[in-house]
């Protein structure tokens, strides 16, 4: 769906929208989309159908393009170079794919699943920097890792500390993002809220939820989304309340 800015009541389908199946019209439970401006399409995680697929935005069009097929994915991002980095469920791994190829290069995991450095389990959403270092919600650890561009293992820059509300803790880490300073946000979606981790920080700090699971104002209920605009306003994909909420808080882009 795409929605514009201070319009809350009239969305239009921009993919999908044919019911839920495997033709090129239809999606299967999306997880994740990014839009490609180079080509001026949206790049869909089809999750339910386990395929990366490729939406023209341009007038006309009535159905997309796989790009990826048979890849047990949730998360995915893009970097500069339009490179797409993919999460590989069934392997515990990530891989990146030139776009146009259909076999990609494990940059994080692929050791088996576990919870060791070089390991993941059932991971779920990706953030790529300016680094090209891989961000992943560790999601079964407890954790988000950071893996280095060409390293063998993780750093674990959140977490891990096992399930729970403390702010050394992670309750089932979802989407992520990473600022131009390294600074952290991870939509936690069992604790229902976001915390925001610093750069070498030990605990991190509730900027938005954390008030029990609910409706109101202040209230999340099992985010999963999350992200920031041009102007430093936080977006957060409200699952459970079936809206996105956009908060204003204090951040450097």
């Amino acid at each position: 769906m795409q929605w514009k800015n201070g319009d809350t009541t009239n969305g239009q389908v921009v993919a999908g929208g044919n019911g839920q199946g495997n033709r090129l019209n239809q999606l299967n439970g999306p997880s994740a989309v990014l839009i490609d401006e180079e080509t001026d399409s949206l790049i869909i995680c089809d999750f339910g159908n386990r395929r990366v697929v490729r939406w023209s935005r341009r007038s006309g069009i009535t159905q997309g393009e796989i790009l990826i097929d048979n890849i047990d994915c949730i998360g995915l991002a893009m970097d500069e170079q339009r490179n797409l980095y993919v999460s590989d469920n069934w392997n515990s791994a990530v891989r990146r794919y030139k776009l146009g190829e259909n076999s990609g290069t494990v940059v994080a995991g692929g050791n088996g699943q576990g919870a060791g450095l070089n390991q993941l389990n059932n991971l779920y959403y990706l953030f790529v920097d300016r680094d090209h270092s891989v961000y992943v919600s560790d999601n079964y650890n407890q954790r988000v890792m950071k893996w280095e561009k060409g390293a063998k293992e993780g750093i674990m820059v959140a977490g891990g500390q096992g399930a729970g509300d403390a702010l050394t803790q992670l309750n089932s880490p979802n989407a992520l993002f990473v600022d131009t300073l390294g600074t952290l946000y991870v939509a936690e979606s069992e604790s229902c809220r976001v915390t925001r981790w610093t750069r070498g920080a030990k605990q991190g700090t509730k900027i938005v939820g954390g008030n029990i699971a609910g409706a109101g104002a202040n209230q999340l209920n099992r985010p999963i989304g999350v992200s920031f605009d041009r102007c430093g306003n936080l977006y957060v994909a409200d699952s459970m309340n079936n809206r996105v909420q956009r908060f204003s808080i204090e951040k450097d882009l």
